[in-house]
């Protein structure tokens, strides 16, 4: 009698278990998005105070949703920088990197996401990445070209930089914290569900990075607790040459701008044609 309670318990707890895991893989497949983008946490450095005179414009995206940039220009001819955000936070949250873009030679215009910054609709990754073309529209419509654009992705943002990337014809590429894919860190941070069948936004970096055939240059710091360094490693690793790259011994995943990295910004931008 004993030994049938035993067994008896254990198929119950078998089944309580097995219960909870199903509950979980259907919270994570419904509300993942939640998970993964965060509009309104602010775990960036704090700067109080934009130093570029910038214009806030409106772009609007091929699925009718209007998104904020900031636009600083200084000569149209010379190169700009498109900024492209990591999953959290706002524009403001990255003002403490657009103050030190004042000092180069060039414009730049930084977007926000949909549904970050009090914009329309809610962030997916192909709503990103109609969010980073219609960006790129928006600077040839002013008379801005292809070959001056340089695109920076932070986190994120360096994924869909990778994507509107493939067989273009930019100026460079700057990838700052770049993950090989989303799946991959998904597996690292739920390494006992499917994340593969699961997963809505892939970002499948590492597949792609081969496509681009223009200068790159990829910054990411050893002590990166969000994304691993091998991931940043890797993506330089199979990038096409011309490739640069800046290794911190000592940034985490937010990197500092400190001299080395403004003095790597500053020669790589120099480089481009």
């Amino acid at each position: 009698m004993l030994n049938l309670n035993n067994k008896m318990f254990f198929v119950k707890s078998i089944i309580l278990v097995f219960s909870i895991y199903i509950v979980l893989l259907i919270f994570l497949y419904f509300y993942q998005r939640k998970l993964l983008y965060h509009p309104t946490v602010n775990n960036y450095i704090e700067a109080n105070n934009l130093v570029p005179k910038i214009e806030k414009i409106t772009i609007l995206t091929s699925d009718n949703h209007y998104l904020l940039g900031w636009f600083h220009k200084k000569d149209i001819s010379k190169k700009t920088i498109l900024f492209f955000h990591g999953n959290a936070g706002s524009l403001e949250n990255r003002i403490y990197k657009l103050n030190y873009f004042e000092n180069l030679d060039l414009n730049f215009l930084i977007v926000a996401w949909r549904g970050f910054n009090g914009n329309s609709g809610k962030p997916s990754e192909k709503g990103l990445y109609d969010d980073a073309r219609s960006a790129v529209r928006w600077l040839k419509s002013i008379g801005i070209k292809e070959e001056n654009i340089i695109l920076y992705g932070e986190s994120l943002g360096a994924a869909v930089a990778v994507e509107i990337s493939q067989n273009k014809n930019f100026a460079g590429i700057i990838l700052e914290s770049a993950f090989t894919s989303m799946v991959e860190m998904g597996k690292k941070y739920y390494p006992f569900f499917p994340v593969s069948f699961l997963l809505k936004d892939k970002y499948k970096s590492i597949n792609k990075i081969k496509n681009i055939h223009f200068p790159v240059l990829v910054m990411h710091g050893k002590r990166d607790k969000v994304v691993p360094f091998e991931m940043g490693k890797k993506i330089f690793y199979s990038a096409n040459l011309p490739k640069f790259s800046y290794f911190s011994d000592y940034d985490d995943h937010m990197m500092e701008y400190n001299e080395l990295l403004i003095k790597k910004l500053e020669l790589f931008i120099g480089s481009l044609n």
